[in-house]
């Protein structure tokens, strides 16, 4: 229990810390945006590029662990889907927000560093294909139920081009691309530029800790949707059982990249969540306000499937 809890008081300290320190100086959210642009542009891509290029071309094209883990995944998306939309009669858009608050989880800005630090290097490969392939996934269905919600005014010709040039033009996408090819062709970089991403991707988990605290900071509780009661632990609890059950089912997986797709599933829903509803004007406080519940109440469960996963409580395989 100790162990679990020396890695996990200097992840969250770091959140707290930008919480306070946004509270503190009350600057305002553009402040924010360099910070931003330096985690999102420079500082993740480098650890992408870092994860995948030195990593040996076989374990790069697992494509079975990729489909099972996106198919866990939009398993708890189509539920909370439907409950949205047919048990409570809320609109398409609505529900689309919804779904992504109980799926998408914050993969990037948390997952890189606490996968690291809990499992050690052999969760980078697992850790870097979820984070580019889901989110290559996540933006590909939100246009494309935003459109079909009629919140998304574009032809279809122009979407189909925004979703291919927003997937493909992405910073972790191009990152993760490039250490494809590099450790494909097994090119030898130089060590100066090696030294060069080293820095960049050290900066990673805590510059994206700390924004993450100040971003939570300044969106204060205002709104706490009824939808709450159910999206929380579909986050939190389902989502990591359903990668679980998903993967161990299909089975072939070493047993790190089983772990860190379920501690992945477990992180509290992404920031992105809101910045959707933003663009669409559709379900913003609301979306606000999950993100900081169950960033909150992730404290604990977080550390639990820890315990859960390094006790070794966590069976590898359904049955015998």
């Amino acid at each position: 229990m100790a162990d679990i809890v020396s890695l996990l008081l200097p992840f969250f300290g770091l959140i707290l810390i930008g919480y306070i320190a946004a509270k503190a100086t009350k600057q305002p959210a553009e402040a924010l945006g360099w910070l931003n642009t330096f985690i999102i542009y420079a500082a993740l891509p480098a650890l992408f590029f870092k994860l995948v290029s030195r990593t040996p071309i076989e374990e790069l094209t697992r494509v079975d662990f990729i489909v099972t883990d996106i198919a866990a995944t939009y398993a708890v998306f189509i539920l909370l889907f439907v409950i949205g939309r047919v048990l409570r009669g809320n609109s398409l858009a609505d529900c689309t927000i919804q779904s992504f608050a109980g799926a998408y989880g914050n993969i990037g800005y948390m997952g890189p560093g606490l996968a690291l630090l809990a499992l050690g290097e052999g969760a980078a490969v697992p850790v870097a294909l979820i984070i580019c392939f889901e989110n290559a996934q996540h933006f590909i269905v939100a246009l494309a139920l935003m459109a079909a919600a009629g919140d998304d005014k574009r032809s279809k010709g122009q979407l189909a081009a925004d979703i291919v040039r927003k997937v493909a033009l992405h910073p972790f996408i191009l990152s993760t691309a490039a250490g494809f090819a590099v450790a494909a062709l097994h090119i030898d970089q130089p060590p100066a530029f090696q030294r060069l991403v080293d820095y960049l991707a050290q900066a990673a988990a805590p510059c994206a800790l700390f924004a993450m605290g100040v971003t939570l900071a300044l969106r204060p509780l205002k709104r706490i949707p009824a939808e709450i009661s159910y999206i929380v632990p579909a986050k939190l609890i389902l989502h990591p059982i359903a990668v679980f059950v998903a993967l161990t089912a299909v089975g072939g997986f070493e047993p790190v990249w089983i772990q860190a797709a379920v501690l992945l599933a477990s992180l509290p829903t992404a920031t992105n969540v809101f910045v959707i509803g933003q663009q669409y004007g559709v379900w913003q406080e609301r979306a606000s306000a999950t993100i900081l519940i169950t960033t909150v109440f992730s404290v604990v469960t977080v550390s639990l499937w820890l315990i859960v996963i390094r006790s070794g409580l966590l069976p590898l395989q359904l049955l015998p």
